[in-house]
């Protein structure tokens, strides 16, 4: 999708496509039922021309890829191949990988379409939409990547605090050292939740649960924005708890540090997971609706998530030029909630209480390791993966 002058804003996309005369419909009609199936149908002048400039170009070893291009009718989603339906390498021109600043194992390249052939994907002028089907299942693996990544950093912190002795004792004992990593170990517990109940509304979407389908609209969205706010300060946080070996490259804390930011870029960086937030909850009423009946059984149970989702009605009653500017903050807010009544619902009580305390109340602390007083730091710490 992302073009130099455009990023994002795609609807800039300069990109052309162009239809070649039909010589043969069946070839066509085929390819059109099984796009996959065009790399392997016979050789005919069918089909569609690409001709423009890709910035980004993410996994540029695939046999085929997905992409927007400007036809007559408008912006248009298009399948073009690694080779032509005639067994030719396709017109497509890899100019330079990309030096990232992590995600080394998984290429990326600046590309040029060179009378490319493609097949159509959906209507001519409905490119974006065909294509956010796929950025929706995407949004789902970037938001469930920093929890992955989170989830072994904490498992490498706590297996060194185990096993290295300081002051006369491990760290693993030491009342600051476990704080630090119970709180961590919180954000970890909370994470898996919200991206395992994200997963399953996409089950359930599949199957034809409304409420589900309603819900699998908001919450990869949600997920997304705020795990990969979240990753970049857990892995430094877990990198200073291995001091100086954990910023070297004999353990993996270096690398999971390169590669957290990737993902709240990829798919729509943070501002454009906001904004598409409140496109979703303007658009579809029925996503709200299910969010709130997730939330309702864990009412009543904490005074800092009842708070919280007061403040959250509130808010959403307000106009669009009050929400805009205010999109991050809704969007975090959202998350958090759903994640303490989560916890509220399936892990034990003690570690549901004192996340609500620690992410939702008054002793809130944007540093991870400031937990409130008297927080249940042994119980948390019980439910760390071996």
């Amino acid at each position: 999708m992302t073009e130099k002058q455009g990023g994002s804003d795609v609807r800039s996309n300069s990109t052309r496509a162009a239809p070649l005369a039909a010589t043969r419909a069946e070839p066509l009609a085929a390819a059109r039922a099984d796009p996959l199936a065009a790399t392997q149908a016979e050789p005919t002048g069918d089909g569609w021309r690409l001709t423009g400039h890709k910035w980004f170009c993410s996994a540029p070893m695939s046999d085929a890829f997905l992409t927007l291009a400007q036809t007559e009718a408008g912006l248009g989603c298009f399948l073009v191949p690694r080779f032509t339906p005639d067994g030719e390498r396709n017109a497509i021109e890899l100019q330079r990988l990309k030096e990232k600043c992590g995600n080394r194992a998984n290429a990326s390249a600046e590309i040029e379409y060179r009378n490319a052939w493609a097949v159509p994907i959906g209507p001519p002028d409905r490119g974006i939409a065909t294509i956010l089907e796929m950025v929706q299942q995407t949004r789902l693996d970037a938001a469930s990547a920093p929890v992955g990544m989170m989830r072994q950093a904490l498992g490498e912190a706590w297996r060194y605090a185990q096993g290295r002795h300081a002051f006369g004792r491990p760290l693993a004992e030491q009342p600051l050292m476990r704080a630090v990593i119970a709180d961590l170990a919180l954000e970890v517990e909370a994470g898996v939740a919200l991206m395992l109940r994200a997963a399953r509304a996409f089950d359930g979407a599949a199957r034809g649960d409304e409420a589900e389908r309603a819900l699998a609209r908001l919450l990869p969205t949600l997920a997304k924005y705020w795990h990969n706010r979240r990753g970049p300060g857990f892995m430094a946080e877990a990198m200073e708890c291995l001091g100086g070996i954990g910023y070297v490259e004999e353990s993996p804390l270096a690398r999971l540090y390169r590669e957290a930011p990737v993902n709240s870029i990829w798919e729509g960086s943070g501002n454009v997971i906001c904004l598409d937030v409140l496109r979703v909850l303007a658009r579809h009423p029925s996503a709200l609706e299910a969010l709130w009946q997730e939330l309702a059984p864990a009412r009543g149970q904490v005074r800092e998530l009842d708070d919280a989702l007061g403040d959250l009605e509130r808010l959403l009653e307000a106009p669009p030029e009050v929400l805009e500017p205010r999109a991050r903050w809704l969007t975090q807010r959202l998350a958090q909630c759903l994640q303490g009544a989560l916890l509220l619902r399936h892990a034990p009580n003690a570690v549901g209480e004192v996340f609500c305390r620690a992410r939702l109340g008054a002793e809130a602390s944007p540093a991870y390791g400031v937990l409130p007083s008297a927080s249940p730091v042994a119980e948390v710490l019980t439910r760390i993966a071996p």
